[in-house]
């Protein structure tokens, strides 16, 4: 069985981990100067590097090039050659144990867990409790881990990993170290998709590549994942396969589509929505990208400082097509047609005649 593509090339240090240039930089930090905290709470959105980063900091304190070479320390980067590096790369490290949290969330795995905490590594300085989807634990359980974040064994680091930072207590977050991760810039996951495709030799185009990062909705491990669904096809991937794999109508269609409605060319944007539907595409998530896009086109019209934000989430191709749009923008004409377009997407929402909202807003808006 192959290795996905997502673990194949998870990152092997901080400097590889993807937009959380902050967050590395303290950890790096940290662990030069030896000051690595008995207890932290990673948290954000699904595939931004919170399980990835947990075990980094896991490498970091067993590190055995880091306790015996103080040159190599100063890094504040695992080896990823000793023996204890690479049990942690491949899972197999007793003194690091993973919890998911979602499936083992009760008092009684807490109280296991607390037990485990009392028992002394078996053959690292550190043992490492990573608990991923931390939301999960029930208050019983939150409740069985605090007296253990209170007063935990100094050889023992805890690390809480979650998607739903509202929902950890604050008795719990105000003993661990917080660190939010943020969602990935379109522009990073698809550096990062060009370097895999590149090594595994697979011919992709780079408006496909760029698709599937703009479709991961800020998740590296969204977008290889992808990817890696993609790498069986023969031919070279192209817009069209990542569409139909995914359901979702890309940017290109979107743009072509919205000069259509900045056009005023009413019989050819209903021909253009007929054949969207003909083809199987999604029209309810086509509505929500077209929201979207006429938000940013709107925006720049308005505040064109706008632009240094949407560098984020856009590439240079895709934000120059939408700079050159907003200039069409009439606002007395505009405004109403993406009013009309989020009423209709509440509409679709619910309708088995997911089109016909659309096409009712496109023909309000563009009759003569």
């Amino acid at each position: 069985m192959s290795l996905a593509i997502y673990r194949k090339y998870r990152p092997k240090n901080f400097e590889e981990v993807l937009g959380q240039q902050s967050v590395a930089e303290i950890l790096k930090n940290a662990g030069r100067q030896d000051k690595l905290a008995h207890a932290y709470l990673f948290y954000g959105p699904r595939g931004t590097g919170k399980t990835t980063t947990a075990r980094l900091l896991a490498k970091i304190a067993n590190c055995e090039t880091r306790i015996k070479d103080k040159k190599f320390k100063d890094k504040g980067e695992p080896c990823n050659k000793c023996g204890r590096c690479e049990d942690i790369d491949a899972g197999r490290a007793l003194d690091v144990v993973e919890i998911d949290a979602a499936s083992n969330r009760g008092i009684d795995e807490m109280r296991d867990l607390k037990e485990s905490i009392r028992l002394s590594p078996s053959s690292y300085p550190y043992k490492i409790f990573i608990i991923d989807e931390a939301h999960m634990l029930t208050r019983e359980a939150f409740n069985a881990l605090l007296k253990t974040l209170e007063e935990p064994p100094a050889y023992t680091i805890i690390i809480l990993a979650t998607t739903e930072y509202e929902k950890i207590p604050s008795t719990i977050s105000s003993r661990a170290q917080r660190f939010h991760f943020k969602k990935l810039s379109v522009e990073s996951i698809a550096q990062k998709l060009t370097r895999v495709v590149k090594e595994e030799k697979m011919n992709v185009s780079e408006e496909a590549i760029e698709l599937i990062a703009a479709s991961a909705d800020g998740s590296a491990r969204d977008a290889e994942s992808l990817l890696d669904q993609l790498a069986s096809l023969e031919e070279k991937v192209e817009v069209e396969n990542v569409e139909k794999i995914i359901g979702k109508v890309g940017f290109t269609r979107t743009s072509e589509f919205s000069r259509l409605i900045l056009d005023s060319n009413l019989s050819e944007a209903l021909a253009y929505i007929s054949k969207l539907d003909e083809g199987g595409y999604n029209l309810v998530d086509f509505a929500k990208e077209l929201i979207h896009y006429w938000r940013r086109i709107l925006s720049l019209k308005f505040d064109p400082k706008l632009e240094e934000l949407f560098q984020h989430e856009l590439t240079k191709k895709e934000l120059e097509q939408i700079k050159s749009q907003s200039g069409q923008i009439i606002p007395e004409k505009h405004l109403p047609f993406i009013k009309s377009l989020i009423r209709a997407y509440g509409e679709m929402r619910y309708s088995p005649f997911a089109i016909v909202p659309l096409e009712i807003a496109i023909i309000e808006n563009l009759k003569k």
